[in-house]
């Protein structure tokens, strides 16, 4: 991941997979990152938001914000992470056939059923750094509650900076 900066939204930033599942980042600080998610296409068999998702948009937001705490010529890279999911969220489309290669509604029929991810720090120090990041439905209900911590390394490394 290339070390985002904060003030505009960066999806390109967030990588290839938050890309692929549609992640857009609105805010981005070393204290707060928050971002979106559509639940189409990011869905189990059952079409409810696959729990995987969420967790991708936690550590998405999360290493995003860590980046930026890194500063300079450092990284943060990902080393625990959990999450508990307190709910389920359904893709919206229900009575519209779905694509099954894209998740995209084949009739035309929109759906904008996503989830709101924020990252906020709990700590920030020179080695770690770590983020409650909550994700929420588009009516505020809780879904998941993730924790994640990041190491602090040298750009281009897996070991702590000195």
């Amino acid at each position: 991941m290339a070390t985002p900066t904060p003030g505009t939204t960066r999806s390109s930033a967030a990588g290839p997979l938050a890309q692929r599942l549609g992640i857009a980042v609105h805010e981005l600080s070393a204290q707060r990152a928050t971002g979106t998610m559509p639940v189409v296409g990011n869905t189990q068999p059952a079409g409810l938001l696959h729990g995987g998702a969420s967790v991708v948009l936690a550590e998405t937001l999360g290493s995003m914000a860590a980046a930026v705490h890194a500063g300079p010529g450092r990284t943060a890279v990902g080393i625990e992470i959990s999450a508990t999911h307190h709910r389920a969220v359904r893709d919206g489309s229900t009575g519209h056939p779905v694509d099954g290669s894209t998740g995209h509604p084949v009739d035309g029929h929109p759906t904008d059923e996503h989830v709101t991810g924020t990252a906020t720090a709990l700590h920030l120090g020179q080695t770690v750094a770590s983020y409650e990041i909550t994700v929420e439905d588009s009516a505020g209900r809780r879904v998941c509650t993730a924790r994640l911590t990041c190491l602090v390394v040298a750009a281009g490394s897996s070991t702590p900076s000195s």
